[in-house]
């Protein structure tokens, strides 16, 4: 019998593939623990028309990545902070103050953690940082401490 697994199940198969599977294992295990569906023409079509929702979102936040990579790339943010002697700060510029700053001075909402910072700034100056957007799309932006 023909069933579109709806979880992966180790063994047997990943989520969203048809397989080949036992009458018995089907209706007596991947039925009534709701792991598999029959594998019939509305829920064949129904299936394609998820992936194809999936593939158009995923299209869609790949453009919008690229949109804003271009907003964002060369831009410089700049962060005033408390400094003491030798241009050292009270403390260090974190990814949460680089969001608020970019918010503020750009009117664009990142999310913090998405700010990756290779060490923690605590020093004046000028540090280039990379925003991942999305899977393999990052950009480039100058913060300056002042």
């Amino acid at each position: 019998m023909k069933v579109i697994l709806l979880e992966d199940i180790k063994g047997v198969g990943k989520k969203d593939q048809i397989i080949d599977a036992a009458d018995g294992h089907a209706r007596n295990f991947l039925f009534p623990k709701k792991l598999a569906i029959e594998a019939s023409k509305d829920n064949l079509a129904r299936l394609e028309a998820q992936k194809n929702a999936v593939a158009h979102k995923r299209k869609t936040e790949i453009e919008n990545a690229a949109k804003l990579k271009k907003d964002l790339e060369g831009k410089v943010i700049k962060i005033a902070v408390k400094k003491g002697e030798n241009g050292k700060l009270f403390g260090s510029v974190t990814s949460k103050e680089i969001a608020q700053a970019l918010t503020e001075q750009e009117g664009l909402q990142i999310d913090r953690r998405k700010i990756t910072l290779d060490e923690a700034i605590k020093t004046v100056g000028r540090r280039v940082v990379e925003v991942k957007l999305f899977e393999g799309t990052t950009a480039k932006i100058t913060i300056e401490v002042e």
